[in-house]
């Protein structure tokens, strides 16, 4: 599983950096952002879920959907 953030949806309310910080960081405008290259181990696909099912602006996705 790979994350993409489309940054023109992201609205800074940081839900996925408060639930899955391991995976997400957020920027000087406070607007999130995927660590590395947003590949997620496999021990924290459940956290990926939970912050793309969390973020209300629908900014979140797995890379190739």
């Amino acid at each position: 599983m790979r994350l993409t953030i489309d940054s023109d949806k992201c609205q800074g309310h940081n839900r996925c950096y408060a639930l899955a910080p391991e995976l997400f960081d957020v920027d000087d405008y406070g607007s999130a952002l995927v660590i590395g290259d947003g590949t997620v181990p496999p021990e924290l696909v459940a956290k990926a879920r939970l912050a793309i099912a969390n973020c209300p602006e629908f900014a979140i996705a797995e890379a190739g959907d």
